[in-house]
């Protein structure tokens, strides 16, 4: 049996199985195999691809924070996680990420360009992402690769798995998010490749982001090998409160005048804004700030978050001299 042959006999049992509501052992019957060796076929069936299950259980939201992120930032859409005080922060993320997800889904259709950055989020949201078959869908990234960190929340990697997702085709940035030099960056920014990459990027019709956080154990940067401890804790005495794109920013969400962010292979945060819809995910206290300084630079237009990380925004907005006390 070639290998093609293969897919469809157990794409055949796989359908009787659960679109036909055949039971083992009448699906044995019909292939003179046993019931314990259907079950390892359907196993083998759901280990190739063939069968995915999605499960689709309601993400409880608190309207009145999305209302009031909505009204106090000027924004298309919130989306507020509720219920996530006594969550664990990768459960957090993982209810994150499929709440995005639907978010994004609302979005997207055939014949369009959707520019992605990378991190953690992104990495829950393409988890999340259903498959959608769509036409001529281009997924770019925005955001040059990981240093020596988990290739997983990789933009190249992230980027291919949600063009997979949407039947759609993906471009790569062939180069690091951080160089050792400013001339460095200004060359691959200015390589045809890498600039015709972002330039399709800016045009995007949805582009999805996460926003990092200076705090050294949640801070991608750090877990990419781009930052240390000693490294970040100079950041925070810069003013540094998190990061856009790798980008670092202060409260204000402006891109600081500092030899790092001249040293990054990125689309910048004042070219979101060329961008119909950004989508901005990120959650959790320790990330208030960062989501703050976002949100107030203007590079958003639409916000998910949980509820502990939205009461943290509110209330620091209220107190803005006191973004970097927030842990």
């Amino acid at each position: 049996m070639t290998s093609e042959d293969r897919l469809e006999y157990l794409g055949q049992i796989a359908a009787w199985y659960y679109e036909d509501d055949l039971d083992q052992i009448e699906i044995g019957r019909r292939i003179g195999k046993s019931r314990s060796m259907v079950s390892r076929l359907l196993r083998e069936a759901r280990d190739a691809g063939l069968v995915q299950f999605r499960v689709r259980y309601p993400l409880r939201r608190d309207s009145l924070l999305e209302d009031e992120l909505q009204r106090t930032f000027g924004l298309q859409h919130a989306r507020v996680l509720a219920g996530t005080r006594d969550l664990e922060y990768d459960g957090m993320m993982r209810r994150l990420g499929r709440l995005a997800s639907r978010a994004l889904e609302r979005r997207l259709h055939s014949q369009m360009r959707v520019t992605v950055g990378w991190g953690a989020a992104l990495y829950h949201i393409t988890r999340a992402m259903p498959e959608i078959q769509l036409d001529d869908v281009m997924v770019l990234q925005a955001m040059g690769s990981v240093g020596d960190g988990d290739p997983a929340i990789d933009g190249a990697d992230l980027a291919r798995r949600m063009a997979t997702r949407l039947n759609g085709d993906f471009r790569s940035l062939a180069a690091p998010l951080f160089v050792d030099r400013e001339r460095t960056a200004q060359s691959l920014l200015s390589d045809r490749t890498i600039s015709a990459t972002l330039a399709l990027a800016r045009s995007a019709e949805v582009a999805v982001t996460g926003i990092g956080s200076i705090d050294s154990s949640l801070s991608g940067l750090r877990r990419a090998g781009y930052f240390d401890d000693s490294q970040l804790d100079q950041l925070r005495g810069e003013g540094v409160v998190g990061d856009l794109m790798g980008y670092l920013l202060d409260e204000n969400g402006v891109v600081l005048n500092i030899p790092q962010n001249q040293k990054v292979v990125a689309l910048r945060p004042e070219e979101l804004t060329e961008i119909e819809t950004v989508v901005g995910v990120a959650g959790g206290a320790a990330k208030a700030a960062a989501i703050l300084a976002a949100l107030r630079g203007g590079y958003l237009d639409v916000i998910v978050t949980d509820s502990v990380a939205a009461e943290a925004i509110l209330a620091l907005n209220h107190a803005p001299n006191d973004l970097t006390g927030v842990t």
